[in-house]
């Protein structure tokens, strides 16, 4: 897919990080911080929220498509922020945004030709469906860095297989496209993206804003359940591991490509 076409007009938009383009009822959000690998900045997280909300109000917005530039879709939590601890509202802005693509009514496709790391698994995980191309690759690497995907299991426990969560969760192993649909974190593992997208979009743009919102309500039921039941748990666990020791010296020992001094 393209940033833009014939028939697209891109929209003036406050924050660069976040780019919006318009195509036959199909609104595409594509990830553009390059600086971070896209990852989940104050302000990346900002401008998303904006520009999903924007998306809700647009009647001839049917879908929305997140996508990015480079080779990274999301690399998680922006960890230059995060050194010193999250703020617990920090934490709550990121439910705010995944429970925002859960609760989108219109559903949410993920374009991924590149790496996903940690809470950008998370994002992955609230979209309704996600394609893959040959060169993504996905971690959860938290446990490796002194924290856990507290907060971005809300939308992935439900949807994910539970033994290959137990594997990936603890040992942070990198997987390719076609382990992440087996295990349910994408829907399409494709050589071609664009032409795996075509006929899930097409089939989108035929679909009643009515029907589309309710059908969505079904299957996101469970997922929003658990937003309910957990969000405040494990907004408070995730707060609580940031400002630990043990994820200082993660963090720390990443930003400086060494490793941590649990590392054996």
């Amino acid at each position: 897919m393209t940033d833009t076409t014939a028939t697209a007009a891109a929209t003036d938009h406050a924050d660069p990080s976040v780019r919006i383009t318009h195509d036959q009822g199909v609104t595409t959000l594509t990830l553009d911080s390059p600086r971070n690998r896209n990852a989940l900045s104050t302000r990346l997280v900002g401008a998303l929220h904006a520009a999903l909300d924007a998306a809700a109000a647009d009647d001839t917005v049917r879908a929305v498509v997140l996508a990015h530039t480079g080779t990274t879709f999301c690399a998680g939590a922006d960890l230059t922020e995060t050194t010193g601890g999250a703020p617990l509202d920090a934490v709550l802005g990121l439910v705010r945004l995944l429970r925002a693509v859960v609760e989108l009514p219109k559903p949410v496709v993920a374009r991924v030709t590149g790496h996903v790391r940690a809470g950008g698994t998370g994002l992955l995980g609230a979209c309704d469906i996600a394609v893959a191309g040959p060169g993504a690759t996905f971690a959860f690497t938290e446990a490796r860095l002194g924290l856990a995907p507290t907060v971005i299991s809300m939308p992935l426990l439900p949807r994910l297989d539970p033994r290959a969560v137990g594997r990936y969760y603890l040992t942070g192993e990198r997987f390719d496209a076609a382990e992440a649909a087996r295990i349910g974190l994408v829907t399409v593992a494709a050589d071609d993206v664009d032409t795996a997208l075509a006929p899930i979009l097409d089939g989108l743009r035929q679909g009643s804003p009515q029907g589309l919102a309710a059908s969505k309500a079904l299957v996101t039921a469970e997922v929003l359940r658990t937003f309910d039941r957990d969000t405040e748990q494990l907004a408070a666990e995730s707060a609580r591991l940031f400002a630990s020791a043990e994820a200082h010296e993660g963090m720390t020992a990443f930003l400086e490509r060494r490793a941590p001094r649990w590392a054996r």
